[in-house]
């Protein structure tokens, strides 16, 4: 081999350690709240770590895992503030108890549906305002994924009128629940989400609500149950996001950190377009089966909302009189843009027709 062939190889050798030693730089693990295979594990995570891959050029690797592999479904955030993982995924319904806060991100009934939210959380600074709250818990937050409206109930019961939700054992999470418990005399539970098929199946709860149509359909809850409610005013939009440690996010180099964001907000936008076509296939489906879909009456649609704003106001007023005034902050920035945006909106075509 001549001088020159030589010389060329061994560079080649150390471009290929370089890079292989560059891909290895940084690898997190981060588990979900969901089952591995779910639409959000796929849709939101695994969308991330490709998106991640590819903005890096594989110098961060996202290893996806599923609900109860490394941490409990909903001891994510748990997870990464004890240090257990690297950076998690779930979303802020799971804290809502802990910081009411939480309720403004994970959606609420009466709260802004996923256009106007998605365009409040990128441009009117709600980004800025959830990733003000994860700092001051020590953490990083990334969304990485904002939901089309759910499914307000897969149920053995209908579901038509607020006379039908008093009683009703109905399995929720977050705001939602606080509202079906003080507003209309529900009894709300939580279950992790792996057990909501078995639950409402064995009928040890009325009803469920769970995530979208395309979220609904593969966990066959249309098998276990008759009725399904729409729409979704329980909880207009929802968000998904992986945090890590502020200490962790600190010690990436500066020319990944904005390469990651960029992943973070493309997984967010394919993702959402993703499931209002999957939704639109899902609801299609559930039309061939033998389950009746019950389109609640505007004038209910409207009770509901309004609880589910004077609960979060309430709760806001609650919170300043303690000493904590970020989430009355927050929620007027908030409450403001849905003003600005329903009031503004109405040049749109929606194709409702």
């Amino acid at each position: 081999m001549t001088n020159l062939l030589m010389k060329a190889a061994l560079a080649a050798g150390f471009s290929a350690l370089a890079l292989g030693a560059a891909a290895q730089d940084v690898t997190w693990r981060v588990p979900t709240s969901v089952p591995e295979g779910s639409p959000y594990y796929v849709n939101f995570l695994v969308r991330f770590a490709e998106n991640v891959d590819l903005l890096t050029d594989s110098r961060v690797e996202i290893q996806p895992f599923g609900a109860g592999v490394l941490v409990p479904a909903l001891q994510v955030y748990d997870g990464v503030r004890d240090g257990i993982v690297e950076a998690g995924h779930s979303t802020p319904s799971y804290l809502v108890n802990q910081n009411p806060e939480n309720a403004i991100y994970a959606g609420f009934p009466g709260g802004m549906g996923p256009e106007a939210y998605t365009t409040w959380i990128y441009e009117g600074g709600g980004k800025e305002a959830l990733e003000k709250l994860r700092a001051s818990e020590g953490m990083k937050s990334l969304v990485v994924g904002i939901g089309s409206s759910e499914i307000m109930a897969h149920s053995n019961k209908p579901i038509r009128t607020a006379e039908d939700l008093k009683g009703l054992k109905y399995r929720t999470s977050g705001p939602w629940a606080a509202v079906m418990k003080d507003y209309f005399g529900a009894v709300p539970t939580v279950v992790p989400p792996g057990e909501i098929y078995t639950l409402l199946e064995r009928k040890g709860v009325d009803a469920i609500e769970w995530g979208p149509p395309s979220g609904n359909l593969p966990e066959g809850f249309h098998e276990a149950a008759p009725y399904i409610v729409v729409p979704g005013v329980h909880q207009p939009t929802f968000l998904w996001e992986v945090v890590m440690k502020q200490e962790t996010w600190d010690a990436l180099p500066e020319d990944l950190k904005p390469k990651l964001e960029a992943a973070a907000e493309l997984t967010t936008l394919q993702a959402l377009t993703h499931m209002y076509d999957q939704d639109i296939k899902a609801m299609e489906q559930f039309r061939t089966t033998n389950v009746e879909i019950i389109n609640l009456d505007p004038a209910f649609i409207e009770e509901m909302s309004d609880a589910g704003r004077d609960w979060i106001a309430k709760t806001a007023e609650a919170e300043a009189a303690a000493g904590r005034g970020t989430m009355k902050e927050v929620l007027a920035d908030y409450t403001d843009y849905r003003t600005r945006w329903s009031a503004e909106s109405g040049y749109l075509i929606r194709n409702e027709d």
